[in-house]
């Protein structure tokens, strides 16, 4: 590393709400925080049309405005938001230590806090007509954008507790539920299964996938095929949420951070701290229980709020340090 490597205080993984309110905070306690926004700037809410479960929007935001509504405010502060993506991450164990990080393969800067806020991707099927229908009625939340299907039939792919979940949510301000499961049984829990099977509105199809999502500019229906015997059958829906899990953005963190078995960073407590210190997690890289814009954000304020008091903490072992010196 030459000297002319640039030193960060605070540096800022990601973007998204998550992100962009942990620079706000971080920013207006003066950490001069640079974000770096990563392959999809602003997250999983650049997907999204309508945002109505967000505090503060009482006529709800389109996702995309959203986000350049967060963004503007952290750069009103002083953040750095830079386009680029970290390809590789070196942390210092010790703590005081400096952060290495890697953008775009090419450029390394050095940090004495780090905050990750990758997030985590969606899984699709990826099928052509899902593709070109996200955000016109295909979702993979149904917490998020249930609400927009009210009284109306949908459908819902996934056999998991997520799945099931969903689906419950859904049947109860929907119609009808259409629920695919490729499998001839669900994985998700005992409970949860009863819950599904029990709940009359919710048309349960084991053993079925999907042929294509139907829809020009929105979705319209669906045509699905019985893996085992091969028929095919078309129905009429208007919105499609795919619930087939999650994968959080955490590969270049292997092998130097906590994460369970499926891939999320792990944090201490109700902090946002990880194992190694300097390093705080916040948003879907770090929370595969409720995966919300305004959870994320909160996180966001802890992750910056945990820095700004570890690099005070640092400072005054410096201090108390040169003193015995003395």
């Amino acid at each position: 590393m030459s000297d002319t490597v640039e030193r960060i205080k605070c540096l800022i993984i990601g973007s998204g709400p998550a992100g962009y309110t942990a620079a706000i905070y971080a920013a207006r306690a003066d950490m001069h925080p640079i974000m770096y926004t990563g392959m999809e700037p602003g997250g999983q809410l650049t997907t999204t049309t309508e945002v109505d479960n967000f505090p503060g929007y009482p006529e709800g935001i389109d996702g995309p405005a959203m986000m350049v509504d967060m963004q503007k405010q952290a750069e009103r502060f002083g953040t750095q938001v830079r386009l680029g993506m970290v390809t590789e991450v070196q942390f210092n164990e010790e703590p005081g230590g400096i952060h290495k990080a890697c953008i775009d393969n090419s450029t390394w800067v050095e940090a004495e806090s780090v905050i990750i806020s990758t997030g985590a991707t969606a899984k699709y099927l990826g099928l052509p007509s899902e593709q070109r229908l996200r955000g016109g009625g295909v979702s993979a939340c149904a917490v998020c954008d249930g609400f927009f299907y009210k009284n109306q039939d949908v459908a819902i792919v996934g056999g998991g507790d997520t799945a099931a979940e969903e689906a419950t949510y859904l049947a109860n301000i929907c119609k009808k539920v259409t629920m695919l499961v490729r499998k001839d049984q669900m994985k998700a829990s005992k409970a949860m299964q009863h819950r599904v099977t029990n709940t009359k509105n919710i048309d349960l199809r084991y053993n079925t996938v999907i042929d294509e999502v139907l829809g020009e500019q929105v979705v319209e229906g669906l045509r699905m095929v019985n893996n085992v015997t091969g028929e095919k059958e078309e129905i009429a829906i208007t919105g499609l949420f795919i619930a087939i899990g999650h994968k959080p953005n955490t590969d270049i963190f292997k092998g130097q951070l906590e994460m369970d078995d499926m891939g999320y960073l792990i944090t201490k407590g109700k902090s946002t701290k990880t194992n190694l210190p300097g390093v705080f997690a916040s948003g879907d890289v770090q929370d595969k229980e409720y995966r919300q814009a305004v959870t994320a954000a909160g996180t966001g304020c802890m992750a910056a709020l945990d820095a700004e008091r570890y690099l005070s903490s640092v400072e005054e072992l410096k201090e108390n340090k040169v003193e015995a010196d003395l």
